[in-house]
């Protein structure tokens, strides 16, 4: 008899990032070690939605206009995030707007205290957000990311992967609950952590570190301004092609390439080689089997 695989549960999850001059860095939690899921390892705050993140009485506490399902897993994401490392993403109602400043470090203290018992829904988010007279500011999410738990799994999440920039002046702290420790990591250093043994970093959370860390089509980065560095054409040129067997092989490639300063760095699949090849027959030779 086949059992139906488990519904996967809505949740959602935020990369808090912050420029400084060697590198972006990410906000990531370390998850309590008596959690049943990922205990121990390095996360970016995240979890469950819950039916309030739902609920319509958001409709005039939030900034940006979203589906019902995408406006939960955003009103989840900066509970989560607030929740787990104390930052949150809001503006006061007087001065709301896309765009518009986010509010400080006085406005996190001001709430700091009441994180535990939002966690434990003894007191209500939505109306801790309605009495401070502030709006959550759901605009600055950016959708990062879309994991589904496979099929076999008996736990299974539905999982929204946001980026946003962290608020000027908040400091991150964790809440000794479902999180022990809250550290600004470069992805790099986060990975190589992972690789030396210095860290956990389940798969989600690591082939989402070298997305931030190489871009999808080119370089991705949240940019309020930008200044170009033209560099000389180098000397020497050439092209490596790497084929590996699974996925995660190839991600882990990419960031070793990137530590070796390579121009440039592609993924491709299988099929767009095979295309390329019926294409020209050049690329027989240049693309093995």
């Amino acid at each position: 008899m086949t059992t139906a695989p488990a519904e996967p549960k809505l949740s959602a999850t935020i990369l808090l990032v912050r420029d400084r001059a060697s590198a972006i860095e990410v906000l990531m939690v370390k998850r309590h070690y008596q959690i049943d899921f990922a205990s121990g390892a390095l996360v970016f705050p995240g979890g469950k939605a819950n039916d309030e993140d739902a609920s319509g009485g958001w409709d005039d506490l939030v900034d940006g206009e979203f589906d019902s399902g995408q406006r939960a897993a955003r009103v989840s994401a900066i509970r989560e995030a607030y929740e787990e490392s104390g930052i949150l993403l809001a503006r006061p109602r007087a001065s709301r707007g896309a765009g518009a400043t986010l509010a400080g470090v006085t406005v996190s203290n001001a709430l700091s205290p009441f994180r535990a018992a939002v966690d434990k829904r003894e007191i209500s988010f939505l109306e801790l957000i309605r009495k401070h007279d502030l709006v959550l500011a759901l605009d600055t999410l950016v959708h990062f990311g879309h994991w589904i738990t496979p099929d076999m799994m008996p736990k299974r999440f539905d999982t929204h992967f946001y980026i946003a920039p962290a608020p000027e002046g908040q400091i991150a702290a964790s809440d000794g609950r479902e999180t022990t420790d809250a550290v600004w990591l470069n992805p790099e250093k986060a990975l190589a952590m992972e690789a030396a043994g210095e860290a956990t970093i389940i798969f989600p959370t690591r082939m989402n570190l070298v997305k931030l860390q190489s871009g999808a089509e080119g370089t991705l980065s949240v940019m309020t301004d930008m200044t170009l560095q033209l560099h000389e054409m180098p000397e020497a040129r050439g092209v490596v092609l790497l084929f590996f067997e699974r996925l995660e092989l190839a991600f882990r490639a990419a960031a070793d390439a990137r530590r070796d300063k390579v121009a440039a760095c592609d993924l491709m699949d299988r099929r767009l080689i095979e295309i390329a090849r019926d294409l020209d027959p050049r690329y027989e030779t240049l693309l093995p089997r």
